[in-house]
């Protein structure tokens, strides 16, 4: 049966209601038991809340109004879903591309609004062409996998792209051994300068052992710097205040993990290809 176009969209707008049924339905029941073969289930209704969400999913304002469903027209819905299950699967699809594009708005107002503290804190390295027109800041933590698979990507970039301007920020999420390596890196950068961060930031990235005294010693010495000096300075309050505001930064802006990127107004979060940092900074210049 063809049903009228009315009721066609009516059952557009029930998908949300029906998928969220859908997920009760198979989720409750805490014992697992089934219902005897002979008896009747009743299906709970949706509360009125969850109608209304469903329904705000899809753009239909609800508030003043009561809404109802009768029961022959449920019944037509439940049948129409039975024969057509796929459609609950489309309508997730289509929620949870909306839920990204809602997502994608927040980041880029997040960013926007600590856009000082991301691009121009004036305590984190800055590499690549500090005059670039495209600025690529990556928070990072030495002891995470995919911070030291995404260096030779975040080089490939600054390589091919001469207008890109890099900025690190020092995110120790993992542990002792990461809190260390960026205080480390930061009393580097403060003691010996950019040229020296940017060798330890690459040797501490490309490390596969432990962060041991002997292993940073090493790192200093091979800059030209004395490692207690070093020592000294990794237990100033100085590098904690970086660290901290790193790590409130880090909170504002909802990052929970390393690598993430911002480039602009874009955020990534995970490991990234250079290819596609290309690609989006080529697209943010147009």
């Amino acid at each position: 049966m063809t049903l009228p176009l009315s009721d066609t969209a009516l059952i557009g707008t029930c998908m949300a209601a029906a998928a969220l049924g859908v997920l009760v339905l198979t989720s409750s029941g805490g014992n697992g038991d089934a219902a005897p073969a002979d008896a009747a289930v009743v299906e709970p209704a949706p509360s009125p809340a969850a109608t209304d969400e469903a329904l705000a999913q899809l753009g239909i304002d609800t508030a003043g109004e009561e809404v109802t469903v009768d029961a022959e027209f449920g019944e037509r819905v439940r049948a129409y879903l039975l024969e057509n299950p796929e459609v609950i699967f489309e309508a997730v699809a289509v929620f949870e591309q909306r839920n990204a594009a809602a997502q994608a708005d927040m980041s880029r107002e997040l960013l926007e609004a600590n856009a000082d503290e991301l691009f121009n804190d004036g305590h984190s390295w800055v590499g690549g062409n500090p005059e670039g027109d495209i600025t690529l800041v990556e928070f990072v933590d030495y002891r995470c996998g995919f911070c030291q698979r995404a260096l030779d990507e975040v080089l490939a970039v600054v390589e091919a792209d001469p207008g890109v301007r890099l900025i690190m920020k020092e995110f120790p999420i993992l542990g002792p051994e990461s809190e260390l390596s960026s205080r480390f890196a930061i009393s580097v950068l403060n003691l010996g300068g950019a040229d020296a961060y940017e060798a330890v930031h690459h040797a501490l990235l490309r490390h596969d052992g432990a962060i041991t005294p002997e292993f940073l010693d090493g790192l200093a010495t091979e800059q030209g710097l004395d490692f207690e000096a070093v020592s000294t300075e990794m237990e100033s309050e100085a590098v904690t205040q970086v660290i901290a505001e790193n790590r409130a930064l880090a909170q504002r802006l909802q990052i929970s993990g390393t690598p993430t990127f911002v480039m602009e107004h874009e955020m990534i979060r995970g490991f990234v290809e250079a290819e596609d940092l290309l690609e989006l900074a080529a697209s943010l210049r147009e």
